[in-house]
């Protein structure tokens, strides 16, 4: 893959691959397209960078610096972050609301963990990928989408209740971690009293 030693403008989502588990190259190729901001953790950068990424950012502790002295030349131009250990999340997405990034794509991020996120929507879109979904949020507590027929996941706190809406009827539903539901084809409107997901299949083909 070529090099990208050009200036980004930020217009295009930032992506942040945040561990060497949980994706491969295929899932990367689409968001790769448009070329953006890459930010890797020590925990994926060697995976990363086996498949000739470039990438612009590495966040890691000192001592991953100390073992790996030749990825400030092999990926030169590249910052480094220093963190201490198991803080990358958090500095990655601080790197990026204060250098003027408006977006992030984050793969892999657990479910689980979407709260971790919350903090930075202010000033961040964020899209995470898991298992096959992507996740985005309805930072006012409603989403309208089109969708074909497909298998969707609502994620947000245990027991909160959102309303379904679609061409076919309208439903009300508690969040039981990650709420699986069929929809058919056609405009679906997700509400509810404040901020949740919604995940839908990504195709990496």
């Amino acid at each position: 893959m070529s090099s990208h030693h050009f200036v980004k403008e930020k217009q295009e989502p930032a992506l942040l691959i945040a561990s060497q588990t949980g994706w491969d190259f295929q899932h990367l190729q689409p968001l790769l397209e448009w070329v953006p901001t890459i930010l890797v953790t020590e925990e994926s950068a060697l995976k990363v960078l086996s498949f000739g990424i470039k990438v612009d950012v590495i966040v890691a502790t000192q001592k991953f610096q100390k073992d790996n002295p030749q990825l400030g030349e092999e990926q030169f131009p590249v910052k480094f972050i220093t963190i201490p250990t198991r803080q990358s999340l958090s500095a990655s997405l601080e790197y990026l609301t204060q250098s003027g990034h408006s977006a992030v794509n984050i793969l892999p991020h657990d479910p689980q963990n979407h709260s971790q996120l919350e903090p930075y929507l202010k000033d961040l879109d964020i899209v995470f990928f898991h298992n096959g979904f992507r996740y985005f949020p309805a930072k006012q507590g409603s989403i309208k989408k089109w969708l074909p027929a497909c298998s969707i996941q609502v994620l947000g706190e245990e027991g909160q209740f959102v309303e379904h809406q679609s061409s076919v009827n309208t439903h009300l539903f508690p969040i039981n971690y990650l709420t699986s539901l069929e929809v058919t084809e056609g405009l679906q409107q997700f509400s509810s009293n404040r901020i949740f997901w919604l995940g839908t299949e990504f195709q990496t083909s």
